[in-house]
């Protein structure tokens, strides 16, 4: 962030990201690439967990559609196929966008990160309820409550709470805050 960022990135960040995810874990800006040509590429951001690869372009209306000449259409349509065919997924996001449409894009952030946190199948060993905890602790990108659980399966606060603790025993939720009574949990 130091050497500087392009004004529409650090927009992007301050108005999209950061208020919708409430961190930048696993988020590099002016991450460079190498496609199947051998050329370097920049990507504005790239999110990254656990080896995932999501590359977010912040699109300017003049650079990237009114000023394109023929060549520079081609040469970034050529580095979209070759990064798609490396494993990057994209997410352009136009500038306009941040201002105007905010919640639409942070929706979309929401839905682009969790493409990436939510590919994984829980055990087969788990039942419906404690699968769908799993899936819904993913989403949520921040440490979980009873009261969550609860609202999200429409059980009792009790019954979320048993659930809760089969998947602490089973090593996949650890406990996040609380000593006597846990208050929050969150994935291993």
């Amino acid at each position: 962030m130091k050497k500087g960022l392009g004004h529409g990135t650090v927009e992007f960040l301050r108005f999209i990201w950061y208020p919708t995810i409430g961190n930048f874990d696993h988020l590099y800006p002016e991450w460079e690439v190498r496609d199947f040509n051998n050329r370097y590429r920049y990507l504005d951001l790239a999110y990254m967990p656990e080896g995932a690869k999501g590359g977010i372009e912040i699109q300017g209306y003049g650079p990237h559609a009114r000023d394109l000449d023929v060549r520079r259409f081609k040469d970034l349509c050529w580095r979209h196929s070759l990064l798609a065919l490396d494993g990057w997924t994209f997410l352009p996001i136009a500038y306009l966008s941040i201002k105007d449409e905010t919640k639409q894009c942070q929706q979309l952030i929401l839905a682009f990160i969790g493409k990436f946190l939510t590919s994984d199948t829980p055990s087969s060993s788990l039942n419906w309820t404690e699968t769908e905890v799993v899936r819904f602790a993913k989403r949520k990108l921040r440490p979980i409550t009873p009261l969550d659980v609860a609202n999200h399966l429409n059980v009792t606060d009790r019954h979320a709470r048993r659930i809760l603790h089969r998947l602490v025993d089973s090593q996949i939720l650890k406990k996040e805050s609380g000593n006597e009574r846990v208050r929050t949990y969150s994935l291993k």
